[in-house]
């Protein structure tokens, strides 16, 4: 059985639901992710993803693809 982890992003900038959608949208498409849950109060996007995924690599895909910044509240592997 693979091993999955846990990456909690704070994520600053969203206002909406459109923002929420584009964060989950971004973050999904990103290669070893499994799912995304985002909630926009407070603004935290729950990535659950194969240990490939680093937080990091998060940040920089959603810097680089949005409006948004975020940074790594917590890694975890479950």
């Amino acid at each position: 059985m693979k091993t999955m982890k846990t990456i909690i992003l704070d994520v600053y900038g969203m206002s909406c639901q459109h923002c929420v959608r584009t964060v989950q949208k971004t973050l999904s498409q990103i290669e070893g992710v499994s799912s995304v849950e985002v909630t926009l109060k407070p603004g935290k996007a729950t990535v659950i993803c194969g240990n490939e995924v680093t937080g990091q690599n998060l940040v920089h895909a959603l810097e680089e693809e949005t409006d948004y910044t975020a940074e790594v509240n917590e890694e975890k592997i479950s």
